[in-house]
């Protein structure tokens, strides 16, 4: 009866923080979300003569990702930062120009220090 009990009031105490914890995973998972979004968005627009781009993604008076992409020798980083109420995720991405050109975006063709 004792051991009934106790698992009772372990299961009581312990769905509330589950709760909470599957509630903060999914915040961050919106916030990674719209950060991928802002990287997708950075490598569709690779500045074609400057060196460093950076834009913020907004909607429906929402900020939803911060980006910034810039040239660097043989390729480009882009930072994306993502952000969902309170949450905010920041990816950062390398990728050379030959990879780009392989899956198949449009990079510019001069203005690539080392060519």
């Amino acid at each position: 009866m004792k051991l009934l009990s106790v698992l009772i009031l372990l299961l009581v105490y312990s769905s509330p923080y589950t709760f909470a914890q599957n509630k903060t995973e999914q915040d961050i998972d919106l916030a990674y979300q719209n950060a991928k979004k802002g990287i997708y968005w950075g490598l569709a627009n690779i500045p074609g003569k400057k060196a460093k781009l950076e834009n913020d993604l907004i909607a429906e008076d929402k900020l939803y990702s911060s980006v910034k992409v810039f040239k660097e020798v043989y390729g480009v980083k882009v930072v994306s930062i993502g952000f969902y109420l309170t949450n905010d995720v920041e990816i950062t991405i390398y990728k050379s120009y030959e990879s780009l050109k392989a899956e198949g975006y449009n990079v510019p063709t001069t203005g690539w220090e080392g060519e």
